[in-house]
């Protein structure tokens, strides 16, 4: 499968690690922008160290989340990847928590970041603690993408994503893959149902029949004793909780995970 995403990495089937981010002002949990600093660049370090193909910035520590970001959210989360961006040897992607694609489009503009992921894209999904149905509109983030000049920015689209409640009944992982291919993503992740839970193989076979041009991630649950079950059956990763450790990055935990992808390869 050729696809410009995919041309960015130096590897096959590249792993890119999250960067969890420390709590953003107006949280009581904020450190201040020093330690935020310091925090995301040790977790470079150790994901690059550990052999890892790339990393994606997020605001993970701001559970609960609002469904758009305050403007000092994007002001650090700018300022922070930023520094990432100048200091990383690998792409480096960005996502705003919980649903704010053009937020995460514009930090990545302003800081050289090459892709975002957007948890929502084309398919209706509810999440209750949220107000229910999150809203989605895959043409306004394509238009306003270009709008800011940024179209050189790929789009990770997740479908029926983890966390939240499909509220297409019957709806297949096809359909949700040909609505967010045309709609223009860059690339589908394929999750479990929650944070540290694999895909179902099913789910990445019928996603990857049912792409024309463009890459199937998994998005959660990848570890190393399942790289030789999943990996076969999808053109990168997306790795958080399983390279964690007491919530930070382990360095020993991220070679361990790529000499086993490394051999699967």
């Amino acid at each position: 499968m050729s696809n410009n995403f995919l041309s960015i990495f130096p590897s096959k089937k590249p792993i890119i690690g999250m960067i969890h981010l420390l709590a953003m002002p107006g949280s009581k949990s904020y450190p201040g922008y020093k330690k935020l600093l310091n925090h995301a660049l040790i977790e470079l370090k150790n994901l690059e160290q550990g052999g890892i193909d790339g990393v994606l910035v997020e605001n993970d520590n701001d559970a609960p989340y609002t469904l758009t970001a305050n403007s000092a959210t994007v002001a650090i989360m700018t300022a922070v990847t930023t520094e990432i961006v100048k200091k990383a040897r690998v792409p480096v992607g960005v996502e705003v928590l919980l649903n704010d694609p053009k937020a995460s489009l514009s930090i990545a503009l302003a800081s050289g970041a090459q892709f975002i992921r957007t948890d929502y894209f084309v398919d209706k999904m509810s999440r209750p603690e949220y107000g229910g149905e999150i809203k989605i509109n895959a043409a306004e983030v394509v238009n306003f993408r270009s709008q800011i000049k940024a179209d050189h920015i790929f789009i990770l689209a997740d479908i029926q994503v983890k966390h939240a409640q499909l509220l297409e009944k019957g709806k297949t992982i096809s359909k949700s893959v040909q609505q967010a291919e045309t709609a223009g993503a860059t690339a589908v992740i394929v999750t479990g149902d929650l944070t540290g839970h694999e895909p179902m193989v099913g789910d990445l076979k019928e996603a990857m029949w049912t792409v024309k041009k463009i890459p199937v991630l998994i998005g959660s649950g990848f570890a190393k004793e399942n790289v030789k079950k999943l990996l076969p059956y999808a053109n990168g990763v997306i790795v958080g909780s399983s390279i964690k450790k007491n919530g930070k990055v382990d360095l020993k935990k991220v070679k361990e995970l790529m000499k086993e992808v490394k051999s699967a390869k």
